[in-house]
């Protein structure tokens, strides 16, 4: 069998289905040794809260149904993300081999996979040095600051990481910007200072000219390639599979019980 496969999501998918899915590699992660890499995008705007976010302090509900926000929670942990117009990716393994036996090994491998695919586009693609005092302690969005080992490009980040483990297994996976979304962020977050809505940016922004989800991510794919020596094998669910899938949705993603509830990082029954 492939140690790697490759899930390419070409249609934009709605954002409880996408979490089904990443919890689903996830524990296919856990229960093998195969390492799993993900692209896919959102089908409507979607705010995405970290597993232990209190989503009255970060998000403002009434804004969301107003400008048609859907809303989910993560199985990760990290900050509220809006997802839109974006590449989000996913990595799940428990190959300490490859990706070390802590969260900050294999998030900086994987980060610097990440900087090689934007390398790759013609991006100064670098990782942050540090976190911004506060920041982490903070309600602001997830793309307020970069945070230490996150992906940036000339000072801002472009690039929005969470990470959740499970011994020697994880789930890893983020958003990408193709075009700035500042002024729906604002409308529907907490705590974003105005000022800081010029430190917001995408991969459009920043080459100067459109990019396509399809481009962005076929650079990406080689990044990763390129940083674990790897050609993964395209992998296509069975139908056990996507009923497997939907089952893990209905019961949680598609749930308001289970997104408007806050839960410990470690409170997921697998």
């Amino acid at each position: 069998m492939p140690d790697w496969e490759l899930i390419y999501d070409q249609r934009p998918l709605p954002g409880s289905w996408n979490m089904a899915v990443d919890e689903h590699l996830f524990r296919l992660a856990r229960d093998g040794t195969r390492t799993y890499l993900r692209f896919y995008t959102w089908l409507r705007p979607t705010a995405s809260l970290g597993c232990s976010q209190d989503i009255d302090k970060v998000l403002n509900l009434e804004e969301c149904r107003k400008r048609g926000v859907d809303v989910v929670r993560r199985l990760t942990g990290g900050k509220l993300v809006l997802h839109h117009l974006e590449v989000t990716y996913s990595v799940a393994s428990a190959r300490e081999d490859i990706f070390t036996a802590t969260l900050e090994g294999s998030y900086r491998l994987i980060s610097e996979a990440l900087v090689r695919g934007l390398r790759l586009m013609g991006l100064p693609a670098e990782l942050a040095a540090s976190t911004p005092p506060g920041y982490a302690r903070s309600h602001l969005p997830c793309f307020a600051y970069p945070a230490r080992n996150e992906v940036e490009v000339r000072g801002k980040k472009v690039i929005g990481s969470a990470q959740k483990r499970s011994g020697s297994c994880f789930l890893q996976h983020g958003s990408i910007p193709l075009v700035t979304q500042a002024e729906l962020l604002a409308a529907i977050s907490y705590g974003l200072d105005p000022g800081r809505k010029g430190g917001l940016t995408s991969l459009s922004d920043e080459l100067g000219r459109e990019i396509s989800y399809d481009q962005a991510v076929s650079y990406l794919i080689e990044g990763f390639k390129q940083q674990f020596e790897v050609d993964p094998v395209p992998r296509v669910f069975s139908p056990e599979e996507t009923e497997r899938i939907r089952k893990i949705e209905a019961s949680r993603y598609a749930s308001w019980q289970w997104t408007g509830e806050k839960r410990a990082p470690e409170g997921f029954d697998f």
